[in-house]
């Protein structure tokens, strides 16, 4: 597998103009004034690691590199505890701010999480174990830019390092083989085609799109790929690092009107914002719904159930043959060291472990996408390979751009509940933007 996001270093480069609101106390600079790579001469460490990798193929991959971890260095335990992206998100920065935090988090990129904690002092930053382990060399410029943080969490894509990550992501659809079958149709090479299979599946009875949107987040996915179509790339990097441009832009409403038009029409299923999304892939492989928006956090589970009737694609370009359209998508959500944390040391070299070339291999062998080229391993179902090959033509054809909930401290609150509101019919596009356009104002006007 190629090694990912090198495309990511232009859209970050100027990520330093970004910065949070006022608040929180200085950040803790301060790091271990002697560096030891040698586990085994900690003795006896319980090393305590926050995850949302709940999913069955995320869920497998972290209890066998924790397995093999620990039989690596049988003095090391490890205390697992693993919670839902929207519980991790919830719960983390209390947790960090209480006497007896994780030692190893999952802190998710931008203003929202790791900006923040990094301004709070909750999280320690890799630069003392560069020289031990060389984070920064093993990986992309792409990839450390977006897991890196300017002093007092003022500016995400530049300063230190904070985080590692194991895998890649990059939002697509998943698609049903049997059921296109049954309707006549083959997988969209347009975005036309696609807009059209949508239309003939609810003709037929058919959900065309499956989305459970209780969380509020998932959504955004939808809203990504749509403003993929209608805003462009360097549009959308610059409105998320905020470079210029506005949620209610003409081209960023269009987007919204697609979505609102989407669940009007009837292509979600009528209980879209009832239904927990990591639950998603035991309706879709029982045959709710034609198509899945998502990333390749599905695909373990999805191919567990549907073997090669399940299958992935970017979102279909304008024209047949023509450049990819836009979609979010970047490393998946990064290994931190805890500022609090009683065995740095040791939480170092289980970043180290999990960002190997071996765990690489368990990471593409359960079914995820790496981060990083695997050691030996290769993906081997069909949707496996789609994804690897979707992920190389992302990471060529730079068009990946980051998470639409980077933009400000409370954006993924903000704007996957207007997204709700949308889809539900309580808001138009237009004031659901001007809801999004209000916080993301008031963050720009205290940077």
């Amino acid at each position: 597998m190629r090694k990912p996001l090198v495309v990511l270093t232009a859209v970050l480069v100027a990520a330093s103009a970004c910065a949070p609101g006022s608040g929180g106390s200085k950040p803790k600079t301060t790091a271990p004034s002697a560096v030891s790579t040698d586990v085994a001469k900690a003795g006896p460490v319980t090393l305590t690691v926050w995850d949302q990798e709940v999913l069955g193929g995320q869920n497998e991959q972290m209890n066998k590199l924790n397995a093999a971890f620990h039989a690596k260095y049988p003095n090391v335990t490890i205390k697992r505890v693993s919670r839902s992206f929207s519980d991790l998100e919830k719960t983390l920065r209390l947790a960090l701010s209480g006497g007896n935090p994780p030692d190893v988090v999952e802190a998710n990129q931008g203003y929202g999480i790791m900006a923040a904690l990094v301004k709070a002092g909750a999280l320690m930053p890799l630069d003392p174990y560069e020289q031990a382990y060389g984070f920064r060399k093993r990986f992309p410029a792409g990839l450390t830019q977006l897991n890196s943080v300017s002093a007092g969490g003022k500016a995400i894509g530049s300063g230190s390092l904070y985080g590692v990550a194991m895998t890649g992501e990059a939002v697509g659809i998943y698609y049903n083989t049997d059921k296109l079958a049954k309707l006549g149709l083959k997988p969209p090479a347009t975005w036309a085609e696609f807009e059209q299979d949508l239309a003939t599946a609810k003709s037929k009875g058919e959900t065309p799109i499956y989305l459970a949107n209780l969380e509020k987040f998932p959504g955004i996915h939808e809203f990504g790929v749509l403003l993929g179509q209608t805003t462009g790339k360097d549009k959308l990097r610059d409105l998320v690092f905020g470079r210029g441009g506005a949620w209610t832009d003409p081209s960023v409403v269009q987007a919204a009107q697609q979505l609102a038009d989407w669940a009007k029409k009837g292509y979600f299923p009528s209980e879209v914002n009832a239904a927990k999304y990591n639950d998603s892939p035991a309706p879709f492989a029982k045959g709710e719904g034609v198509f899945l928006i998502g990333g390749p956090w599905f695909a373990a589970d999805l191919q567990k159930k549907m073997g090669d009737k399940v299958r992935y694609l970017l979102p279909p370009p304008a024209q047949a043959g023509g450049a990819p359209a836009a979609t979010l998508g970047g490393p998946g959500l990064p290994l931190a060291i805890t500022a609090k944390s009683k065995h740095p040391d040791v939480a170092a070299a289980y970043l180290n472990f999990m960002t190997s070339p071996q765990a690489m291999d368990v990471v593409t062998q359960t079914g995820g996408l790496a981060a990083l080229p695997p050691a030996s391993a290769q993906p081997t179902s069909a949707v496996g390979r789609d994804l690897s090959a979707a992920w190389k033509t992302a990471s060529d054809k730079d068009i990946l751009v980051p998470y639409l909930d980077y933009s400000t401290t409370t954006f993924l609150d903000t704007l996957g509940g207007v997204l709700q509101e949308i889809i539900a019919g309580k808001k138009t596009a237009q004031q659901g933007m001007q809801d999004a356009q209000r916080d993301y104002a008031a963050f720009l006007a205290k940077r």
